[in-house]
């Protein structure tokens, strides 16, 4: 499991390496584009459940760390999703559980 620390507080978002690579590919378009958005996620009940979004833009601190040290593939499909969901009212919701089943290498 990766994590992306947002901000200058830190807040730490746990996220399988390879929902957290797309999640970075989104995140670096969009932010070439200077195309800020939301981003939100569930909390699993061990952490508290509820909900927690943020406001992704490129004056944000961001911090990848992945625990792999390979790069997953990346999916075209998967990352054109995001993509439309990141420029959508409702912004882009993380599910952790979406792609648990998806080899991280093909």
């Amino acid at each position: 499991m990766g994590r992306l620390k947002y901000g200058a507080r830190g807040t730490t978002i746990t996220i399988d390496d390879r929902l957290l690579a797309h999640v970075q590919a989104v995140t670096i378009t969009r932010f070439r584009r200077n195309e800020p958005f939301q981003m939100h996620w569930s909390e699993p009940a061990d952490e508290g459940s509820g909900r927690r979004a943020v406001w992704m833009t490129p004056t944000v601190e961001l911090l990848w760390e992945f625990d792999g040290s390979r790069e997953p593939d990346l999916d075209r499909e998967l990352l054109e999703q995001m993509m439309q969901r990141a420029g959508s009212n409702s912004g882009l919701y993380i599910d952790h559980h979406a792609h648990a089943e998806t080899p991280l290498h093909r």
